[in-house]
């Protein structure tokens, strides 16, 4: 498995994988498919700034990961929500996993100290959400700072989100500027 920077031109294969959780789950709270010009767009407006990074085996892309800008204010600089999908027949081998290593090792050289994933929290587990988010996110060492009561509706169901942490950095009083990730040199 190669970890590698994702490219605009990745856009279709990126959506193979995440259409399905679009389609069958509320690990996503998005309700359609977007368009490939649209996730083109999405993955060049996230590289301005922050990760974007794809797992491949051979030469076929089996997940990817990427930060973005938390909360968007520039005190918040410091710190970034991450975002995770790995392909339905590659869970549960460490993909996932590598993934988040290598989003930890870049965002830590950007000076990001607080990591945040936004997560969908099922009250009762459904064939839509279960808890193996929540639980992947807990073994990497993610803690749960925050939910939201059945703030979204997908399938006909109510579900919570949860906000999970990890910080990365010390929080010191000299602190280095937020450096984006095309002006990085790892």
């Amino acid at each position: 498995m190669t970890i590698r920077v994702a490219s605009p031109d990745d856009a279709q294969e990126l959506l193979k994988i995440y259409a399905p959780y679009v389609e069958k789950t509320a690990i996503t709270f998005e309700y359609d498919v977007p368009s490939v010009k649209e996730f083109k767009r999405r993955i060049e407006h996230t590289l301005e700034n922050y990760p974007y990074i794809v797992a491949e085996c051979g030469d076929e892309i089996i997940g990817y990961a990427y930060t973005g800008s938390f909360v968007g204010r520039e005190a918040y600089s410091h710190s970034a929500e991450t975002s995770i999908y790995v392909a339905e027949n590659n869970r549960r081998g460490g993909v996932g996993r590598r993934l988040y290593e290598a989003i930890e090792e870049i965002s830590a050289a950007q000076n990001i100290i607080n990591l945040y994933a936004c997560i969908g929290y099922p009250e009762v587990e459904d064939e839509h959400l279960t808890m193996n988010s929540v639980e992947f996110h807990k073994h990497l060492g993610y803690k749960t700072v925050g939910c939201f009561k059945k703030c979204g509706r997908k399938f006909d169901t109510w579900y919570d989100m949860v906000w999970m942490e990890k910080i990365i950095g010390e929080h010191s009083e000299e602190v280095d500027d937020f450096i984006p990730f095309p002006e990085l040199t790892i």
